[in-house]
């Protein structure tokens, strides 16, 4: 049987009216103070002293004084308002201005793609905001952990999120480091994978993820065996250019160590396409100032157009163009 639960009302009710006529010592002063007039002061304490089940002044034509009771409810009253009084306006000056602490969950691919290219610039443009990096490849309850957004790829994201785009989409490479190269054949196709060591990527439900090609109009998922399994990109990137074997990665990720030399791109008529990193959080509640601040500076030093989409239409879009 369904039960009928109310919210208590009014337990603040002509709290702010009672403590102004006790430091004035004045019905009228204290109207004055509040903009209201004697009588909306008068009507608010009685229903105050009702409410409580004691009287806190005692009135006559020429002064107001307390009784025991309101001297007892002054001393607990007033320094409990003044606290909420407080929390009031920090919480407002968190809502109006960018300031506070931003909690950020990210893979720690990320750190190295988004984070370091701007952090200290984000730091002196906005030196009121403190950033916690939580770099993890969970995928945290961003609500339940207290964070206020997470950055991930675009596939990766709950459809009930909002998702801000960091990132142009990018494709995933096979790298293999000319130490681990030499003497051996290149692969030119995906089944020459199967004479080669890769390096493999366990997701964090324990799955290992296999690595996905695109093979005329079609995804291809390929199973590969090799010597080191481990939970993030990084670590893979930087066995593959120590010659243990070959790694799939991200573009990004791999640019530099190609560009110098330290890798060598494989398979490249393969290569899957992502449709990039995405800073997402939930739509349910208003961008904070710290968060926008922080969605702001990153897409204007990428140099990306601004724009948002929710995760849902994001997945149709990755869908399609699968």
């Amino acid at each position: 049987m369904k039960q009928n639960f109310t919210v208590r009302q009014g337990a603040l009710d002509g709290v702010e009216a009672f403590l102004n006529v006790a430091q004035h010592r004045s019905f009228r002063r204290a109207a004055a103070e509040l903009g209201v007039t004697p009588s909306a002061i008068s009507q608010a304490i009685r229903a105050l002293e009702m409410r409580i089940g004691a009287a806190l002044f005692i009135r006559t034509t020429r002064s107001v004084g307390l009784t025991e009771a309101g001297e007892r409810f002054l001393s607990r009253a007033k320094p409990a308002f003044e606290e909420l009084v407080a929390a009031s306006e920090v919480a407002r000056d968190l809502g109006q201005r960018p300031t506070g602490l931003l909690r950020l969950a990210v893979p720690r691919v990320v750190v190295p793609l988004i984070l370091e290219p701007v952090i200290a610039s984000f730091y002196q443009a906005y030196p009121e905001i403190e950033v916690e990096i939580a770099a993890s490849e969970e995928l945290v309850d961003l609500a339940a952990e207290g964070f206020d957004a997470g950055i991930r790829l675009g596939q990766f994201i709950a459809p009930d999120m909002v998702a801000v785009r960091l990132t142009p989409p990018f494709s995933f490479v096979v790298v293999g480091g000319p130490d681990y190269l030499r003497g051996r054949k290149r692969p030119e196709h995906i089944d020459d994978l199967r004479d080669h060591a890769c390096l493999r990527r366990r997701r964090s439900n324990g799955s290992i993820t296999p690595w996905q090609f695109v093979e005329g109009n079609k995804t291809v998922e390929v199973i590969v065996s090799g010597p080191l399994i481990a939970h993030d990109y990084p670590t893979l990137l930087g066995a593959a250019i120590k010659g243990l074997g070959l790694a799939q990665v991200p573009g990004p990720l791999a640019k530099a160590p190609i560009a110098d030399g330290r890798l060598h791109a494989l398979l490249a008529p393969f290569a899957v396409t992502t449709p990039g990193i995405f800073l997402y959080y939930p739509g349910r509640r208003q961008v904070s100032p710290k968060l926008r601040a922080f969605i702001e500076h990153v897409k204007y030093r990428n140099g990306y157009e601004r724009g948002t989409t929710t995760a849902r239409k994001l997945r149709k879009i990755n869908i399609a163009n699968s």
